[in-house]
């Protein structure tokens, strides 16, 4: 009867190592299957006079092949991968933008100055002036689609996000539920393992990886604890918690995710939480690359439009009238935290275009031994720029003031100087006529003059507009003395020597003359030259017939090469050019390291597929093995029968 027995177990072993190899075979294609394999163990021996006889076999288990470490790396490399992707698709479309040779705003800046020395070179022209001003439309038209653009990339961004959220939620309930399948199925089959389940999982949590960054710890009972950023628990055995999309508490332009707990509140999470998936791939897009070049395309049309208007508001137009605003000027925004526990209301100016940075800013209130401190970071560095206890409160070119309200220890603001500075660029001089491209004042010799004294066409600054010129100022020159003397009473006068040395001289006195040294007076600055005589006299007054006058519009085409930006340490087209480099390094960079990380992840796919993978050629050869146990164990049965019938046929 025990040969029966042995042969009935060897039939039941090898009808389970096909049952296992056939499972294998149907499932080659299937997107995370491990491959299982029938555990087969020896029945316990019967002693008997002569020795042990054995009794069989049995399958202890069906196990899958699995590797946790390499389903963790495979995970983690595929997570990274997914954020690289993400950002890689999203840098490219800045870097095609900024890179744009023939349209972008590199040639519309040659293109606005170009028509700026058009008219510095033929100021009464009004083809000229016309085109001056069409070439400045069609660049404040270039800066508002550019920020409109990038402001789309935000919202597509957004978009994303939110679309992400019901995903990761979806999954955080399925690998919950699996989790409780799990531990039911492995319950009723007395601890063995539900392997089909445990592979559903695995790709659940794969899945979920490829979305957010997550890290998995298994718990007694073998369900999976599931967390994302930095801790933060997604799944807790049985239990999902949820994320939430909306608008930041600090910027309602930023889509953020918030974790909602077991009890239902919902914790805003910050972007840096999320460094993996496509979702951590898009947020480091957005604060690396997104809000930094919007920032500096903002700081770009400030920096460009306000020095234009300065010098343009130093000229006169056709018709002898002081210049105006040639651009609209952006202006900084501040934004409360919606979970301010105060009411004030900040202000934001700037006041140094060539002091800005491409940086947001936090202020944070605190209470510091009973005083409310106003703490600025700035947001690029996470550097602290100052405590201020009271306002205004500068920085970096930027004002901030308290424009109503009362602020409470623990409020936030945002404040943005140049986020909008492209999106608000408009040309506010559209009469070709009002083009101030020539200088207000005129400076002559008088005729009958005896001495070689040439008085240079003077300049003004921001301090002329204040008290322009009533009446013609006449210079008169002392042989005696040496000095010069007629400058306005009520105007102390400055000689700056070649060297760079000063001195400055009271209102109404006269002045010692140095050949080629710079004099400056409410505002307006001349150089006289050569050696002038004894009551020779120079005039200098308002310009009433610059027409054909430039000067002005010269001084605007100079700015293209002037450092204005940076503290004074870079052009504007420097500044573009630095964005585009930095940008186009950051793409190039970007999409190397995704190349490199796919070709680990495939590297470590094929170590885990080596371990956990079907193979075709194995799972035939061992059909046929174990075929041909089943075949012989059959025999054995067979055997038995016939040794039976014949003890039978003896009796008889």
């Amino acid at each position: 009867m025990s040969m029966f027995y042995t042969g009935l177990t060897g039939l039941s072993v090898a009808r389970s190592a096909l049952m296992t190899t056939a499972h294998n075979t149907a499932n080659v294609y299937t997107a995370g299957y491990s491959r299982q394999t029938s555990v087969i163990a020896t029945n316990g021996a019967i002693g008997l006079g002569s020795g042990f006889v054995g009794t069989g076999s049995r399958v202890t288990t069906v196990a899958r092949s699995y590797d946790a470490y390499l389903t963790s790396q495979l995970n983690g490399a595929e997570a990274t991968g997914a954020a690289l992707a993400s950002y890689e698709s999203q840098i490219s479309r800045i870097d095609a933008l900024l890179a744009d040779k023939t349209a972008g705003l590199s040639p519309l800046m040659q293109s606005f100055f170009a028509g700026v020395q058009g008219v510095a070179n033929t100021p009464a022209d009004p083809a000229a002036r016309q085109q001056l001003v069409s070439a400045a439309q069609a660049l404040a038209n270039k800066f508002r689609a550019t920020d409109a653009y990038l402001s789309d990339l935000n919202t597509s961004v957004n978009e994303q996000i939110q679309g992400s959220v019901g995903e990761i939620n979806t999954y955080a309930t399925q690998i919950a539920r699996l989790n409780h399948q799990i531990g039911q199925m492995s319950a009723l089959a007395g601890g063995q393992p539900p392997n089909d389940l445990l592979d559903q999982r695995d790709q659940l949590v794969n899945a979920l990886g490829q979305l957010v960054d997550v890290k998995v710890l298994e718990q007694d009972g073998g369900k999976y604890n599931v967390f994302i950023g930095n801790g933060q628990s997604l799944v807790l055995g049985d239990q999902a918690m949820s994320l939430k999309a909306g608008p930041s508490a600090s910027d309602p332009t930023r889509i953020a995710l918030s974790m909602v707990g077991i009890n239902g509140t919902a914790t805003e999470l910050a972007d840096s939480v999320f460094t993996g998936g496509s979702v951590g791939g898009l947020m480091s897009f957005r604060n690396e690359t997104l809000t930094t070049s919007q920032n500096a395309i903002g700081r770009l049309a400030i920096s460009l439009t306000s020095a234009f208007n300065d010098q343009h508001r130093l000229g006169v137009d056709l018709k002898g009238a002081l210049g105006g605003d040639f651009f609209n000027q952006a202006q900084a925004g501040v934004y409360s935290n919606t979970h301010n526990a105060g009411d004030m209301v900040l202000g934001a100016s700037i006041t140094d275009p060539s002091a800005l940075g491409i940086s947001d800013y936090s202020v944070e209130v605190k209470d510091v031994a009973g005083v409310l401190t106003y703490s600025v970071t700035r947001l690029t560095d996470k550097q602290v720029v100052g405590n201020y206890t009271g306002f205004p409160i500068s920085f970096d070119g930027v004002q901030l003031s308290a424009a109503s309200g009362t602020a409470q220890a623990g409020d936030r603001f945002l404040v943005q100087p140049t986020r909008t500075g492209a999106r608000d660029v408009d040309v506010l001089v559209l009469d070709p006529s009002k083009v101030a491209a020539a200088s207000p004042l005129v400076a002559g010799n008088t005729v009958g003059n005896q001495g070689s004294g040439a008085l240079g066409a003077p300049t003004v600054d921001a301090a002329y507009l204040a008290a322009p010129l009533a009446a013609p100022v006449t210079l008169s020159f002392d042989g005696a003395t040496g000095t010069l003397s007629g400058f306005p009473a009520a105007s102390a006068v400055t000689v700056t020597l070649a060297d760079g040395s000063s001195a400055t001289y009271a209102a109404g006195a006269p002045v010692p003359y140095t050949a080629g040294a710079s004099m400056s007076f409410g505002g307006v600055t001349v150089k006289l030259t050569g050696a002038p005589a004894n009551g020779d006299t120079f005039t200098i007054g308002n310009n009433t017939g610059g027409v054909s006058d430039g000067s002005n519009a010269l001084l605007l085409g100079a700015l293209q090469k002037k450092n204005t930006m940076d503290g004074g340490t870079t052009t504007f087209g420097a500044s573009f050019a630095q964005l585009v480099s930095s940008v186009g390094n950051r793409t190039m960079e970007i999409r190397t390291a995704e190349k490199t990380q796919s070709a680990m992840t495939e590297q470590i796919r094929a170590s885990r597929d080596a371990i956990s993978g079907v193979n075709q050629d194995e799972e035939t050869a061992n059909l046929l093995m174990f075929q041909q146990m089943y075949q012989a164990n059959a025999r054995v049965i067979q055997t038995a029968s016939t040794m039976f019938d014949a003890i039978l046929g003896i009796r008889s």
